[in-house]
């Protein structure tokens, strides 16, 4: 399979979903306060609400909803009851909740489900199983998958931020019964589709942020299959590829980037720039000095880097002007702190305000953008920041392959 194409999945339009008995994966893991448990970022629930919503008042289902939250051992591995209170509010469905997932109780709740109710079931990862990665074909064997499925009519999978991963309730469901793509899903794929067309040139990608490692693989992968024709670079990969190319960042940020883990990638990125990857780095940086804030042009910088200077943020809006597509993953700058939010809120708005179709691709870039502002016929916000990566950087997700092994089967 070509770079940059999508295997044929079905959706909801190609399946009988009418009165069905219906599992719905979805993903609202949310950020969760350690100290009172409240949920502080609802973006995921507002978007799968949508789709709750569409599949009770459109199809008349019997839906069963079910999500991951957190790991174990980690302060946002909680229960499902206050998502469920959202699901309720944003949807305007009377979402029933359960504090089960495959036992008895949860078993005899979806059996007794009628056409036009739903019910959220806890967690999914406090089933162990859930936690384990394996092909699709062991997955069916699960318990997880053994005692549910024979419950169910269709599988539906909106979660594309799992995509990713390769577990029981994202690929063992598909094997063995009648499963579609949600409408979440779909979207994402639609707009990955329209990003790698062979008209979608020039393509701009903009990195920043600090998944240095994950960076540099997607930027290996674009240069291989020669689908970048402008690679912007801000944040720790800027830095990474500015000391890559022999300059100083001065010696508080190569300790910074040597505490990170990321100064043993300066060799790939060095790599990358003699293969001719088209990588641009900035011009100049806004520092923070003893509480100072200044501006520093690069080979001069003294101050710790915080965010691009006004002249990085002029070139990069003019190479971004004619693009047809930009991709963008990960804040220009710290933008936990207003002082260094304006690289990132420029380079958002020259995107927007470009000729090209724009995908934000999730995390901390997305929140900043107010989706009821922008064009989505021409912008994409992102709900799967690292599965969206892993296809830039040309792996398979387990979730589509899932999908279209589905599709076989039901001989679309």
């Amino acid at each position: 399979m070509a770079f940059g194409t999508m295997p044929r999945i079905p959706t909801i339009k190609d399946i009988d979903l009418e009165k069905r008995k219906v599992f719905l994966r979805i993903d609202i893991n949310s950020p969760i306060d350690p100290e009172t448990g409240e949920i502080l970022n609802d973006k995921r629930i507002r978007v799968h609400s949508k789709t709750i919503k569409k599949l009770i008042e459109e199809y008349n289902t019997a839906l069963v909803i079910a999500s991951h939250q957190g790991r174990p051992g980690q302060p946002n591995f909680v229960s499902l009851e206050k998502h469920a209170e959202l699901l309720r509010q944003y949807s305007g469905i009377d979402i029933k909740f359960i504090d089960d997932v495959i036992g008895p109780a949860a078993r005899k709740a979806i059996q007794e489900l009628k056409p036009g109710e739903a019910l959220l079931l806890d967690n999914l990862r406090f089933v162990s199983e859930e936690l384990i990665e394996a092909v699709p074909e062991r997955q069916v064997n699960c318990f997880l998958v053994r005692k549910l499925a024979p419950l169910f009519d269709v599988y539906v999978n909106d979660a594309f931020a799992t995509a990713h991963r390769s577990q029981p309730s994202i690929v063992g469901f598909p094997l063995i019964l009648p499963s579609a793509a949600g409408p979440v899903f779909e979207k994402e794929v639609d707009a990955l589709k329209r990003a790698f067309s062979e008209q979608s040139t020039p393509r701009v990608f903009v990195f920043g942020g600090s998944k240095v490692h994950d960076i540099i693989r997607v930027i290996e992968n674009l240069l291989r299959n020669r689908v970048a024709d402008r690679i912007l670079t801000t944040g720790l990969v800027a830095q990474v590829f500015l000391v890559a190319k022999g300059i100083d960042i001065g010696k508080r940020n190569l300790k910074l980037l040597e505490e990170k883990g990321v100064l043993g990638l300066v060799p790939r990125a060095r790599r990358l720039l003699f293969q001719g990857a088209p990588v641009e780095t900035p011009l100049d940086f806004k520092t923070l000095t003893n509480g100072d804030v200044k501006e520093e042009f690069v080979g001069k910088v003294e101050g710790l880097i915080m965010d691009i200077g006004k002249q990085t943020i002029k070139m990069y809006s003019d190479l971004m002007k004619e693009a047809k597509v930009i991709i963008m993953r990960g804040p220009a700058g710290v933008i936990e702190d207003e002082r260094f939010k304006e690289g990132t809120k420029e380079l958002i708005n020259a995107a927007i305000n470009s000729k090209g179709f724009v995908i934000f691709a999730g995390g901390h870039l997305a929140a900043m953008i107010d989706e009821e502002k922008i064009n989505a016929n021409k912008c994409h916000v992102s709900t799967g920041g690292n599965a969206l990566l892993l296809f830039l950087s040309g792996e398979k997700l387990p979730a589509i392959e899932a999908l279209s092994m589905s599709a076989k089967m039901l001989g679309l």
